[in-house]
């Protein structure tokens, strides 16, 4: 089953008020309603399909008459509740229609309070809605709608809770859309899919843990590539100094450092501090140390220079 399948299994199965029933109804007939002579709702989730079933009888006593068609490719079914009676007085009660005339969005009254306004949002997500397993490479959350006005009314709803939802157009539908996996988090307990919220955060949380281990691992890496590359080039112009008979000629503290790098050759320019503070009780800081390293550097760029007129 799919991480969207779990989630809309769980609030299908919620207790709720009528007023909430209702307005979550609602977004579910605007969003997968055909609707002529009849109701029709085409839901292709089982459990959202009962879900639909149970608010039809509870709140208008009507039974729909359903029918079930395989999907395309054979892969599950599609559910198609029929009804027929109480249309008007149905689309009218649900703010789909006003005075005979269609609404591109709902009245006020159907998300007046904060329940009905999270259980409309519910509706919506069930017949419309998917969102990405967080297990997955990246986390995404959408909802295909029909119309320009209501996917920006959509998005509203959305953002009164600081969601950051988009809107984009693709081909005939508009998706709106939410990426942030906080965010994500955010909306399902917005429609209170609390047990879904708690699977989303540990994984979440697992996959941050994992990426902030290999971001440190990646770091300290670096680090020591490059405590290897600048070592590296101390020994080479060290050594190019031995080649040349130079080691006499310098001054007692360039000796030292020459020492102890040919004797730490893996060693930082702060573990080496440390090793030649702690050794000889001649105080050095990195910061000196590498002062002297650029002086040896100064001497073989010089030599180097020379070799080369």
């Amino acid at each position: 089953m799919s991480f969207t399948s779990i989630v809309k299994d769980e609030i299908s199965k919620l207790e709720t008020t009528k007023l909430e029933d209702i307005s979550e109804l609602s977004a579910i007939i605007r969003v997968a309603g055909n609707i002529n002579s009849n109701i029709n709702v085409t839901i292709e989730n089982n459990a959202v399909a009962r879900r639909v079933f149970k608010l039809f009888k509870g709140i208008y006593g009507i039974t729909p008459s359903i029918t079930v068609r395989n999907k395309k490719l054979g892969k599950g079914f599609t559910y198609i509740l029929n009804i027929k009676s109480k249309i008007n007085e149905i689309l009218e009660d649900l703010s789909i229609t006003y005075n005979n005339k269609y609404l591109s969005i709902p009245k006020e009254y159907l998300i007046s309070d904060e329940e009905q306004l999270r259980a409309y949002l519910r509706g919506v997500f069930m017949v419309s809605g998917s969102v990405n397993d967080p297990k997955t490479s990246r986390y995404h959350l959408e909802f295909i709608l029909d119309t320009k006005d209501y996917a920006n009314f959509i998005s509203n709803l959305l953002n009164s809770y600081e969601l950051n939802s988009k809107v984009i157009k693709r081909e005939k539908s508009y998706t709106v859309y939410i990426k942030e996996a906080e965010k994500i988090s955010d909306f399902l307990r917005v429609i209170k899919a609390f047990s879904a919220v708690m699977y989303f955060e540990d994984i979440r949380i697992y996959r941050d843990h994992k990426n902030m281990t290999n971001r440190l691992n990646n770091c300290e890496q670096a680090n020591m590539d490059k405590v290897f590359f600048t070592a590296n080039k101390q020994i080479k112009d060290i050594e190019k100094l031995y080649e040349l008979d130079m080691f006499d000629l310098l001054d007692d503290k360039l000796k030292i450092v020459i020492e102890y790098r040919m004797k730490y050759k893996e060693s930082s320019l702060k573990e080496l501090a440390e090793i030649i503070s702690l050794e000889t009780g001649m105080n050095i800081t990195k910061s000196g140390l590498n002062h002297r390293f650029r002086k040896i550097r100064e001497i073989v760029d010089n030599i180097e220079n020379r070799e080369t007129r």
